[in-house]
């Protein structure tokens, strides 16, 4: 069961030693379908629309005092885009500063393999979610941080693949 409602409030959040923000976020993936059904190997990723304006980029959101990063990233994927999955190893931190506050933040990236995509979750009125390529989702995102994740996830999944086949390759 999922909770329909998002967490709001600053009472719970995280801030590091230096007093930034603590924010954990994930990359929801997946393999396209052939249309026989099997999966290939093209990875396709999920995208949001910010709350305030059109501009895209990965679920993410504040870490809170009662969870792991990894819960963190997962209930940001639940709540900004209605997708349940397995949170995978961390791709990275990264240490930015917002436009809109002109704060410093301290940010954490995960993948998430995406397992079910929600027909209702909490922000569905305020954010679109769209599935695209990693070259469209690349060029779409908005946050220079969200977009090196994505490079170590698309090097990480690519690295997997090839060592299956080497795998493979010797078995025969």
């Amino acid at each position: 069961m999922v909770c329909l409602v998002s967490r709001t409030g600053r009472h719970l959040q995280r801030y590091d030693d230096l007093g930034r923000r603590q924010v954990v976020g994930c990359i929801p993936y997946r393999y396209k379908r052939n249309s026989d059904g099997t999966l290939s190997t093209d990875l396709e990723v999920l995208v949001i629309s910010s709350q305030k304006c059109q501009k895209m980029m990965f679920p993410k959101g504040g870490w809170e005092l009662d969870e792991s990063k990894e819960q963190a990233a997962l209930r940001e994927s639940i709540e900004e885009a209605g997708v349940i999955g397995k949170v995978e190893y961390e791709l990275g931190k990264w240490d930015f500063m917002s436009k809109r506050y002109g704060t410093f933040y301290e940010g954490y990236m995960f993948p998430l393999l995406v397992k079910e995509e929600l027909a209702l979750w909490p922000e569905q009125n305020v954010r679109q979610r769209t599935w695209m390529s990693v070259k469209e989702a690349r060029d779409v995102c908005q946050h220079w941080w969200m977009k090196e994740a994505l490079d170590i996830l698309v090097e990480r999944l690519t690295s997997l693949q090839q060592h299956k086949e080497q795998n493979i390759s010797t078995c025969l």
